[in-house]
């Protein structure tokens, strides 16, 4: 597939991704803490999920796919050796982490907090934590551009 249309593709991902959980962090997050209604954000979840989770494997996808493209192909991976090996490694730890977090969400936290407001804080470490990863896998991902970091 040509770079180009990967990479649009890539970004619109990332749009979504990153935007969702930058509209949940910022919007949905705080009224949720404000009226302890966990509701809100179990709300957001039940709709953003399937759009979010089709734009992470898409991320997944293309952004393997330009690895390859860029010459860091699955032996490389982890290396840290030259700049866009870090650059792409550096993103697979993100995705490592996103993925963990995922993981401790949907099957420890999300089920504990449908019916315990309590569980509030621990959601909101694993939202903000995400979000945070998420806008440095943006981060990261802009420095390909310049041969990696």
């Amino acid at each position: 597939m040509n770079h180009h249309l990967l990479l649009i593709i890539h970004l619109l991902s990332a749009t979504i991704w990153v935007g969702g959980h930058l509209l949940l962090c910022f919007a949905y997050l705080p009224k949720a803490l404000k009226e302890k209604n966990q509701h809100i954000i179990l709300d957001y979840e039940k709709k953003y999920e399937p759009v979010g989770m089709s734009a992470l494997a898409l991320l997944i996808i293309t952004g393997i796919l330009m690895a390859y493209k860029y010459g860091v192909t699955a032996e490389y991976w982890f290396q840290f050796e030259t700049p866009i090996e870090k650059t792409v490694s550096s993103k697979l730890v993100l995705l490592l982490l996103t993925l963990a977090f995922a993981l401790s969400a949907q099957f420890r936290v999300l089920p504990k907090l449908k019916n315990d407001s309590s569980k509030l804080p621990e959601m909101t470490f694993h939202i903000i934590s995400v979000t945070i990863i998420g806008v440095l896998m943006v981060i990261f991902g802009s420095f390909v551009r310049f041969g990696g970091f």
